[in-house]
């Protein structure tokens, strides 16, 4: 008898065993995809039960990103926009993007703003060489600042003088991985791990099982390669994360560091203790945004955003008056910590 019950548990392990490696097989393979977009890099994990490789289906779409919302490519979109294009109409895409930028500079009381181009071009972060910075000249900028000088109306975008430009690229990475999302949401692909410039949104597991695990990087002098030296070590499941930084854009002049976050209120680079900016959110549009917008608003103003805006998870990493590292993070992104480092 005894024998009998060692054998019918065999025979249930290996029952079990099969039907484990089954469904694994049935869920379908991990692929990898990556490449270069929007002067920066991208990097896609996902499970298809056909095992197809999608990389020439996700260029393609990037592609379309890049016909509407590149201020690099002169035929595209806003490129004509900013030409001021008489024939130009917005397509789907910008009109999201630009709803979300009016949305996100209202509630975050102008730090989040689009209209700056003409101030980061000026600073030699743009799509033009850098000009002269001196305070007649940035003065003279700001009259072309603000979105209240500009406005869609059906398709055509309204600007209130012909030297107003859009930049939109404080947003647009979040919103080509939302774009990634959506495609592979179409196809029916329940785990997957979508990056483009540091820009993040998960589904599902990975390969191994287990929730996909998302590194923050150290905002410190001289890491400029992506997940070299890591701040922290976040776990989570269907949500978005962008971070937003000046420790890898930035240029010296006589002896002074440059950010590349303008504050559009002054129209000088955003300068503050507020090292690195990581934002949860349910889209990363939305993340990509409020990350830029609170390196504008600085260390104390985002804190108290982040109190009244609870739908947004944030860790902020700041330097103290001894040049240490802190760090501030909300009571619900406790939650997502796997490790910090």
């Amino acid at each position: 008898m005894k024998n009998n019950i060692i054998r019918g548990l065999i025979l249930a392990f290996v029952v079990v065993a099969v039907l484990f490696i089954t469904l694994k097989s049935s869920r379908g393979q991990y692929n990898k995809i990556a490449g270069l977009t929007q002067g920066t890099s991208y990097h896609i994990t996902y499970q298809s039960r056909q095992g197809k490789n999608l990389q020439h289906e996700v260029d393609s779409l990037l592609a379309d990103v890049d016909r509407s919302l590149s201020i690099y490519l002169p035929s595209s979109v806003i490129s004509r926009i900013n030409q001021n294009d008489p024939d130009v109409e917005a397509d789907e895409k910008f009109i999201t993007i630009f709803e979300k930028s009016v949305e996100v500079n209202r509630i975050s009381g102008g730090a989040f703003d689009i209209t700056v181009a003409p101030l980061v071009n000026a600073w030699g972060f743009g799509f033009t060489a850098a000009s002269a910075t001196d305070s007649a000249t940035i003065d003279s900028l700001l009259q072309f600042v603000g979105m209240d000088k500009v406005k869609l109306s059906g398709k055509t975008v309204m600007k209130a003088h012909p030297l107003l430009m859009l930049d939109v690229n404080a947003i647009a990475q979040g919103y080509t991985v939302d774009l990634l999302v959506e495609y592979f949401e179409k196809l029916g692909i329940k785990n997957y791990m979508v990056e483009v410039g540091g820009e993040v949104r998960t589904r599902g597991r990975n390969d191994k099982g287990n929730r996909w695990r998302i590194g923050i990087d150290k905002p410190m002098e001289g890491n400029m390669i992506p997940g070299a030296n890591l701040q922290a070590i976040l776990q989570f499941h269907r949500r978005s994360l962008a971070t937003s930084g000046n420790y890898r854009k930035f240029y010296e002049k006589d002896g002074i560091r440059y950010s590349h976050t303008i504050n559009p209120a002054t129209g000088y680079p955003a300068m503050s203790n507020l090292l690195s900016a990581t934002v949860i959110a349910d889209d990363c549009m939305t993340a990509d945004a409020y990350a830029t917008a609170f390196m504008v608003m600085g260390l104390e103003k985002s804190k108290k955003f982040l109190d009244r805006h609870r739908s947004l998870d944030a860790y902020l990493v700041f330097s103290d008056q001894k040049g240490q590292y802190q760090v501030y993070y909300t009571k619900r992104f406790k939650r997502y910590l796997e490790e910090q480092l």
